[in-house]
């Protein structure tokens, strides 16, 4: 049985002002994407030039953190923002999610193709294989916060969590850091890194995503002002399944398409 490390979540702290980990892991992900970015962009793997780039990330970043925050609060909590809509803007105490964030960047991604005059298609396909760093990046700032742990586990690496009781649970955080985030990133990577029908890379992120947050999600404890929905899925298993039927029908056309 492991323990939390019960990390303080404040980074730094100089007088009134206080940096957050969770902030932190944000920019971590997002300076990841650039640098990643870029590379594609000397290798010759990108439909936009080095200035365009920097301005799409620009509208990304807005997309992340505009569309995770509001698909939080419509997709988890409505009742309660609806009735304290001036904690919608404290984003540094966590509750931000991923399905509201990936929407945010679609439409981002929309006003940056459309922009520059840039096939849509052709922008996300080269947009996917920089996400899953930043999705690791994440998970590892819900892991010092200490949220969204796992349920009961008799496993030996399972972890007694600060506030979720005396018993070991799995570390879930850390299951969808490696699936979510490193994983994913080795197959994008590899798959992208070879001319691909214009749309097969956003597919494969679209179903890689969606089955293993499906997977991981076996292991996480559902949030407790929602638990277990229809058929005994959570609500992340829910939003994953039209991400990972809209992939497999998007691959199929993709590779009729040619």
């Amino acid at each position: 049985m492991l323990i939390h490390p019960n990390i303080d979540p404040v980074a730094i702290s100089i007088g009134p002002l206080a940096v957050r980990w969770y902030g932190l892991m944000y920019l971590a992900g997002f300076m990841a994407a650039w640098w990643l970015g870029v590379q594609r962009i000397k290798a010759g793997f990108a439909p936009v030039t080095r200035e365009q780039f920097d301005d799409l990330l620009f509208y990304a970043v807005l997309g992340v953190i505009l569309g995770g925050r509001l698909g939080y609060v419509l997709f988890y909590k409505p009742d309660y923002y609806f009735a304290h809509p001036l904690q919608i803007l404290e984003v540094w105490h966590g509750g931000m999610s991923f399905h509201g964030g990936f929407l945010g960047v679609l439409v981002a991604m929309g006003y940056a193709a459309r922009k520059h005059r840039v096939n849509w298609w052709s922008l996300m396909d080269y947009v996917a294989p920089l996400v899953p760093i930043g999705l690791a990046a994440g998970r590892l700032g819900n892991f010092i916060n200490g949220e969204l742990w796992g349920r009961v586990t008799t496993l030996p690496w399972g972890m007694v969590f600060p506030g979720a009781g005396p018993l070991p649970r799995h570390p879930s955080e850390l299951y969808e850091f490696a699936l979510e985030g490193v994983v994913l990133f080795a197959i994008l990577w590899w798959f992208s890194s070879k001319p691909r029908p214009r749309g097969q890379v956003s597919a494969l992120f679209l179903i890689g995503y969606g089955s293993f947050r499906f997977i991981a999600e076996f292991a996480r404890e559902p949030d407790a002002f929602l638990g277990f929905l229809a058929l005994g899925l959570t609500m992340g298993q829910w939003l994953s399944l039209p991400m990972i039927l809209a992939g497999a029908v998007l691959f199929v056309w993709s590779a009729r398409r040619g």
